[in-house]
């Protein structure tokens, strides 16, 4: 989200001013600054994003677009999921379990409600890191629940407060129950993405994959569908990924 907004502000010949957290890795922070973008840094433990994206766009007379509770925003990663469905019938799959890697929700909303429209007997199922499971705990509750810490996950692109106000009736009415992985999966899961698919996954990118590896016990049926949704990671995580035994 960061860098798409970077580069299409760029490509207007607007400034854009992008908030992300302090923890945020230096491979996402640089790839937001050399696409034009101003990145402002804040604390997610003390400090309100929403608040500071709302002070911004007034004093500057910016417009904010957030990452995950907007309808362009939940429309726009829908088109993954209309090449899901593309692709699952190419392959001859019609029912499937399809996990996709969850923070607010944005990209989970949106697959769901594409593959509604196309592909009716793929079920969309959340994947979070154990510890910030907020959407599979909403899912069970049957109401939007919090996270008790808002810090400290590896999977820092998919760590959020809670899902949101958009996001999660359309998870609650189209998503099967949510899936919770380890760091440590996520971790063995980059690895493999790695070598046997030379795909250089971030943890909050590969907790699909994860749950797909290591909860097998948890999902439905032979088929499943993963995404990979980001590539944001600094040298030293990608090698403690990699020096970790199978």
């Amino acid at each position: 989200h960061a860098q798409g907004i970077a580069a299409a502000a760029r490509m207007h010949g607007i400034p854009a001013a992008i908030i992300m957290p302090s923890d945020a890795p230096d491979a996402k922070v640089a790839g937001t600054k050399g696409l034009g973008g101003e990145v402002v840094l804040y604390d997610r433990a003390s400090e309100d994003r929403d608040a500071i994206g709302a002070r911004l766009a007034a004093e500057r007379g910016l417009t904010l677009i957030k990452p995950f509770d907007e309808p362009e925003v939940i429309a726009g990663q829908g088109t993954c999921g209309l090449e899901i469905a593309e692709q699952a019938a190419e392959a001859g799959v019609s029912k499937a379990d399809v996990i996709v890697c969850c923070g607010g929700g944005g990209l989970t909303s949106g697959i769901a409600l594409a593959l509604e429209a196309g592909a009716p007997g793929l079920r969309v199922r959340p994947a979070e890191p154990e510890g910030f499971d907020d959407v599979k705990r909403s899912l069970a509750a049957g109401e939007i629940a919090r996270n008790a810490q808002l810090s400290g996950s590896i999977c820092d692109a998919i760590v959020t407060p809670q899902p949101g106000e958009l996001t999660f009736p359309i998870m609650r009415r189209l998503c099967g129950p949510g899936l919770a992985v380890s760091e440590e999966e996520a971790l063995k899961a980059m690895q493999l993405a790695f070598r046997h698919l030379e795909v250089v996954a971030e943890p909050g990118g590969a907790v699909a994959l994860a749950a797909a590896l290591f909860h097998r016990d948890e999902i439905d049926g032979d088929a499943v569908v993963c995404t990979i949704s980001g590539g944001n990671v600094d040298p030293e995580m990608f090698k403690r990924a990699l020096d970790l035994p199978l």
